[in-house]
């Protein structure tokens, strides 16, 4: 009851003064639209949060769309390589922006750490099935632990690896390249003045091949050569540091001729393994897993009788198998300490 001119009087609920809802109130309903008529779309470079995709790729409509993230995929990484599926304005019109609500389940997803002791995977491109590996013979001087870094990460996501070789006209690589004799890897070595492009074009046609490399080794070079009207920045070593200059900023990728991408990815001087299992590790040095086979249980790798280390001390590995069986023993004691 209230008073009103002084007697009471009686009222409902209905009676009662109801407030308008506060904008945004609105309950949010966790059904999500099935976006049947989206459009699927390759995305072949990210800048800013904009995600640049190929839609109908080698039909007559190609056409180059740009997209951005959907509220709901706010959690989800979408990489270089990603199959997404884009709803919105997808004419690829200047001024139009699409919606990428969906990504597609991955074939291959290659990652990488800042460093072995962070788990923290950083997705760098998905869905290529091949790794160029680029070092240089010379200037800046090459990096074999860099090397087994890169194909330990190829095998591991399930891409085949690559080594290109390059400057081979300013220092002989034979010594180095006998570190990979003995592994599952195709190699190619490259002068400055004359990449093999017919050799590269033929390995790499048909295919998603992810370029990798320490900044400086000729990376950028090899892809103007291999993709005519790439212009990536192409940039020079320091003399005094030996360090090359990081020229691509950005992962993009090139439209191959005769068929397949080819992604080339920023210099990096670091590869962190820190989502790798130990285990995994020897998956790379195909030769010494064969050897591995024989380790008693629970073996570490490091012990005398490890079945590797006795076939190095019997010289069964050649000149270079201490060495090789050393990274081995150095990826997973770095990988052990972490897991």
């Amino acid at each position: 009851m209230t008073w009103l001119d002084g007697n009471f009087e009686r009222f409902d609920e209905s009676s009662a003064r109801v407030r308008p809802p506060k904008r945004g109130s609105k309950p949010r309903t966790k059904i999500r639209p099935l976006h049947e008529d989206s459009t699927d779309g390759l995305v072949i470079t990210v800048d800013r949060g904009r995600y640049l995709t190929i839609v109908n790729d080698g039909q007559p409509d190609e056409r180059l769309v740009i997209g951005k993230r959907a509220r709901e995929l706010s959690r989800t990484p979408i990489v270089t390589g990603d199959i997404v599926d884009l709803v919105g304005d997808v004419s690829g019109e200047d001024g139009s922006l699409s919606r990428i609500v969906r990504v597609h389940d991955r074939v291959t997803v290659l990652r990488r750490s800042a460093d072995d002791s962070d788990t923290v995977e950083r997705m760098i491109v998905a869905n290529a099935d091949q790794m160029l590996i680029v070092v240089a013979a010379a200037n800046p001087e090459p990096r074999q632990r860099l090397v087994d870094r890169y194909v330990v990460a190829a095998f591991d996501a399930g891409i085949t690896p690559i080594l290109c070789i390059t400057k081979t006209d300013l220092a002989d690589p034979t010594e180095f390249l006998t570190h990979f004799t003995n592994l599952d890897i195709t190699v190619i070595q490259s002068r400055s003045d004359a990449p093999p492009i017919d050799e590269l074009s033929e390995a790499l046609r048909g295919h998603r091949t992810v370029a990798v490399g320490h900044s400086g080794v000729g990376k950028s070079t090899l892809v103007n050569a291999l993709v005519p009207g790439a212009d990536r920045a192409v940039g020079i070593v320091n003399d005094v540091t030996g360090r090359g200059r990081h020229t691509s900023s950005s992962t993009v990728s090139f439209r191959f001729p005769g068929g397949g991408w080819l992604i080339d990815t920023p210099g990096v001087r670091s590869f962190g393994l820190g989502h790798v299992r130990p285990e995994s590790v020897l998956s790379a040095f195909t030769d010494l897993a064969e050897i591995a086979e024989s380790c008693p249980r629970g073996c570490n790798h490091r012990d005398d009788d490890c079945a590797m280390v006795e076939a190095v001390v019997a010289g069964e590995l050649g000149p270079n198998g201490a060495a090789r069986l050393d990274s081995v023993q150095r990826l997973i004691a770095s990988l052990d300490s972490v897991a």
